[in-house]
């Protein structure tokens, strides 16, 4: 027994491949925003690529522009089979194509929804991408002499002050590395002696953070070195001088920063799905009740249109026949395989 069964006349039906046809053209135009959006995201991605710690998170973005090609081919292919479906002569070219089309939009209708859910879901995986490859990037901070991380400085610094961050996870990560180089250093000094000798690794470490963590919303000139040391600096107070450095950590600003891009690109997607589920169900409708006309040669005629030929059980059941008969298929193949390859022997009374 067909499923959710609708009943058609001419101007029904003319309604629906008219609906159907804009809708589809809609999509379109979604698609490429869906493009659009996946490119732009990727940008940004490789733009700070050297603070991340694998390119895992460029599953998104890649996905995005995937279904931004795909939406535009697959709508633009069904807006012309809309526009051809009133004409008899035309439509008849598109018939065969019809359900093959139906079970390719299906799968892409899953794959924009699985879609969607990881933009909702990615900030967990980016989170971790992004605490390991700030906290490399800061390593390598004072390695601007070294191939291949001489830029590493000058990149850290504008994130720092783009998105008004101070370090992985604050200010206070710039005091667990050295983040001045060697060449900078006097050795002859005994402080820089004494600092060296102090720390187990040998290291410089000291309670300073780089100039770009530096807030100038700040009313007194920024205070970058011996920010714990209050006795220092005349009228200070660690506790208190909240506008002398930036307190978030570049961690969080950059996740707040792609999770709501992330965010709203979910939104957007969920949407391109629901445009995109109307599509399919609507050219299905269209499909069958063209089918169904009880006088083709008389346009006037009525015609019935279903979602499903079957119930929704005995199609799922039918599915599944026709998944097991492959899997028994293939296991014949093989078991004929298998024995070809043996050949009898035949034992000779002499």
């Amino acid at each position: 027994m067909a499923m959710m069964k609708m009943k058609f006349n001419l101007r029904n039906r003319v309604k629906l491949a008219q609906g159907i046809w804009l809708l589809n053209w809609c999509s379109v135009l979604a698609g490429i925003a869906l493009f659009t959006m996946g490119l732009f995201l990727k940008i940004e991605l490789r733009k700070r690529s050297e603070v991340m710690d694998n390119a895992e998170s460029h599953f998104v973005p890649n996905s995005l522009i995937l279904m931004g090609v795909l939406a535009c081919s697959l709508n633009a292919f069904a807006g012309k089979i809309c526009y051809d479906s009133l004409d008899p002569t035309k439509f008849a070219k598109w018939k065969p194509m019809l359900k093959p089309y139906l079970v390719i939009c299906l799968l892409f209708n899953v794959f924009i929804f699985f879609t969607a859910v990881i933009c909702f879901l990615a900030s967990g995986s980016l989170e971790n991408t992004l605490a390991l490859g700030l906290k490399n990037g800061m390593r390598y901070y004072k390695d601007t002499d070294t191939p291949g991380r001489c830029f590493m400085k000058k990149t850290i610094d504008l994130l720092q002050i783009e998105f008004k961050c101070c370090g992985n996870k604050g200010y206070r990560d710039w005091f667990e590395i050295q983040w001045v180089s060697n060449r900078y250093l006097d050795f002859s000094s005994k402080e820089v002696k004494d600092r060296i000798k102090s720390n187990v690794d040998g290291k410089y470490l000291i309670d300073g953070v780089p100039f770009s963590c530096c807030n100038p919303s700040s009313p007194r000139p920024c205070i970058q070195m011996q920010v714990t040391n209050n006795s220092a600096h005349y009228s200070y107070d660690l506790q208190t001088e909240e506008l002398n450095l930036w307190t978030r950590g570049c961690k969080e600003a950059l996740l707040t920063y792609y999770t709501s891009m992330m965010s709203s690109m979910g939104a957007l997607v969920l949407l391109v799905w629901l445009m995109e589920m109307a599509d399919m169900i609507g050219l299905r409708y269209l499909h069958t009740c063209l089918d169904s006309l009880t006088n083709p040669e008389d346009p006037e005629s009525e015609s019935e249109g279903w979602l499903l030929e079957k119930s929704f059980k005995e199609t799922a059941s039918s599915f599944l026949g026709l998944v097991k008969s492959l899997g028994k298929m293939n296991q014949v193949q093989s078991a004929e395989g298998d024995g070809g390859d043996k050949t009898p022997t035949v034992a000779t009374v002499s």
